[in-house]
């Protein structure tokens, strides 16, 4: 009955979001980004969140994408992230909750403590200069780069069989849930971080999907919005990474049954942890 619920909340945010984003859209249609090709976007969008439905995360292999190839300009990037992103991340939660059954104590309270996070977090970003953004993002894909090695080298193995949480570990999960949520909206992402919470807490890492998707799910629509309403987003990267990471996300769910994951999480490291310095290194800069 939760999970109905949430899912048919998620329907309504949807699209509640969907026009929201889209009036913002055509009513600067004429401001779009020069530099931007949609072509580039789409493609960084399909594959971004392709491999975002398989457990990789998008927010880092994006933002090196958007970084490398100069299609978006750094301070613009974690809006970006967030607000072209948003549908996709629903689509998955609407998949991944009808799927896999979570505790709807955990479930709802983790969810919640995200949504919070992201709220907070994304009215700090929005007011930040680009070198204090540089500088957080750099930061921000460092972490999420050591998560990513820590579960290549099979170090965040070690979950159970729980479906939930309860006493000082709900707490614990709903802590750390609130600060992801914050971190996302400087551009780093929460699924490796969520993963390993859940493993650590002593979950089966299944239940980590619907957790994370769910949360992502609720808290970039919230933190989108106010991005929107700042114009802290590049509109033409966004959209275009919207429609063709929503076809990435269902090829992705319903018709990939195996790839080489390791191999590409191990790629993943790499460039994030190039990005990562890239980023730094122009923060310093004065």
């Amino acid at each position: 009955m939760v999970a109905t619920l949430i899912l048919l909340l998620l329907v309504i945010v949807m699209v509640l979001y969907i026009l929201y984003y889209g009036y913002d859209v055509y009513t600067h249609r004429d401001e779009l980004e020069a530099e931007t090709s949609c072509v580039k976007a789409g493609c960084f969008g399909f594959i971004c969140l392709f491999f975002d439905v398989l457990g990789i995360g998008a927010f880092a292999p994006h933002t090196t994408l958007y970084h490398r190839f100069h299609q978006v300009k750094d301070y613009l990037i974690p809006g970006t992230l967030n607000v072209g992103n948003a549908i996709p991340t629903i689509i998955q939660a609407l998949i991944f909750i009808h799927l896999v059954k979570v505790d709807t104590i955990t479930l709802v309270s983790m969810l919640m403590a995200s949504v919070i996070g992201s709220y907070l977090g994304a009215s700090i970003v929005s007011k930040m200069d680009e070198q204090k953004i540089r500088l957080s993002m750099g930061v921000a894909l460092l972490i999420t780069a050591l998560f990513m090695f820590l579960s290549a080298v099979g170090l965040m193995d070690i979950g159970g069989n729980a479906d939930g949480l309860s006493g000082m570990k709900l707490i614990i999960a709903i802590v750390v849930n609130f600060l992801l949520g914050a971190l996302m909206t400087v551009g780093v992402g929460l699924y490796s971080p969520c993963m390993a919470l859940v493993s650590l807490l002593g979950m089966s890492p299944t239940i980590a999907f619907p957790i994370m998707m769910g949360s992502c799910a609720f808290l970039m629509p919230v933190c989108g919005v106010k991005f929107i309403k700042s114009g802290m987003y590049n509109r033409k990267a966004a959209v275009s990474s919207t429609i063709a990471g929503s076809v990435g996300v269902l090829l992705a769910a319903f018709i990939v049954k195996s790839l080489p994951l390791q191999v590409l999480r191990w790629g993943v490291v790499v460039v994030v942890i190039y990005t990562a310095c890239s980023m730094l290194k122009a923060g310093m800069k004065k």
